[in-house]
């Protein structure tokens, strides 16, 4: 028989030297399968020495990143979020402030060894957002260095979808068309409204399609089911060809759909809810919130565009102060104005491809 557990996992994002980064650990895989289990049960695992290395499906499992997780244990959690913040306190020292539910994650083979254990995990994914300069490089205690913790960008895991500088070269080198080729032999198998050219299409931009910088988890996911990511084949407990092209850094489980989720939530959260203020210091410079902005979207912006967006959702008010650590003129600094959340439902940053914004 069957036994259901349910874990708890938080994509933790803060934005550090102009580079969205998410919270890692190092937890070993018998933690994810033990209801019961407390910090004490842990042995932290070693981080990989390698990253890079190719195939990195053969490493040992307990090698690739996690985030930060934990079992709901309803003895001693009153809540699913009381929970989660229970389980990052323990592991990385860290109070999170903003949280919000994301999805539900049970998908069969969520873990390699899923046929040798009569539990099945089903996990709940979290967004979490903080501060660099709250969140710093150890926790209190020392719990990130013992748990292998540590920030990494998230385009480590996602190297096409930053597209600040230009389109990335990857696109077009490989990973598309990998999926040309895929897509031109894949099955329809009916459960899915669009072709598997289809989806390629729309999801990548290409034919005549715009890149929607919100699409992450659809990418993602036909990279998966394309066999163009790790997780492809470790899932079916198989290794790739040797000269198998492997896009981004793998994650334990099913933790790097959980974080394609969270950027999508976040890259669209951000044109219509304030949340990009969770990501920054109480005062900063206009071009902070940009550069936070572009990190977070993965475009540039023009500046007087943006500025004239920000003008237009009287999102901020000046503090009367000023910065002089931009190295050229004392820069003004400012801080969100709370009374928006008031005043209209929806104040966001209405960002899009290019120099194309709208106001909210």
């Amino acid at each position: 028989m069957v036994s259901i557990s349910v874990g708890l996992n938080a994509a933790i994002i803060a934005v550090r030297d102009l580079t969205p980064v998410v919270l890692e650990v190092h937890l070993p895989q018998t933690m994810h399968h033990k209801p019961g289990s407390s910090l004490a049960d842990l042995t932290p695992a070693p981080a990989s020495s390698s990253p890079n290395a190719p195939n990195s499906v053969n490493r040992p499992y307990d090698s690739q990143a996690s985030l930060p997780f934990g079992p709901f244990d309803p003895a001693r959690h009153r809540t699913l979020e009381a929970g989660l913040r229970g389980w990052v306190r323990r592991q990385t020292g860290l109070r999170l402030g903003y949280v919000e539910q994301l999805y539900t994650f049970g998908d069969r083979g969520r873990r390699m060894e899923a046929h040798e254990s009569d539990i099945h995990e089903v996990s709940i994914g979290y967004l979490a957002l903080t501060q660099l300069a709250e969140a710093t490089e150890d926790g209190p205690g020392g719990q990130l260095e013992q748990f292998g913790g540590r920030w990494r960008s998230w385009y480590s895991h996602f190297p096409w979808e930053d597209w600040r500088d230009d389109r990335p070269a990857l696109l077009d080198a490989q990973l598309i068309p990998a999926l040309r080729k895929w897509a031109a032999v894949a099955p329809d198998d009916g459960n899915k409204p669009l072709s598997p050219m289809q989806r390629l299409r729309l999801s990548f931009g290409i034919d005549g399609a715009v890149w929607d910088e919100e699409r992450v988890l659809e990418r993602y996911e036909l990279l998966y089911e394309a066999g163009l990511v790790p997780e492809h084949y470790r899932d079916r407990g198989i290794a790739p060809s040797p000269d198998a092209l492997l896009f981004g850094q793998p994650m334990q489980m099913d933790h790097r759909r959980i974080l394609a989720t969270a950027i999508s939530r976040l890259r669209s959260k951000l044109k219509y809810r304030p949340v990009i203020f969770e990501l920054l210091q109480d005062s900063f410079t206009l071009t902070q919130l940009q550069e936070t902005v572009e990190a977070i979207s993965g475009r540039h912006l023009h500046k007087q565009n943006f500025r004239r967006l920000v003008e237009q959702g009287q999102l901020v008010e000046p503090t009367g102060a000023t910065s002089t650590r931009t190295g050229g003129r004392p820069a003004k600094l400012y801080r969100f104005r709370r009374s928006v959340l008031v005043e209209r439902p929806a104040p966001g940053l209405r960002v899009g491809g290019g120099s194309k914004m709208d106001a909210s």
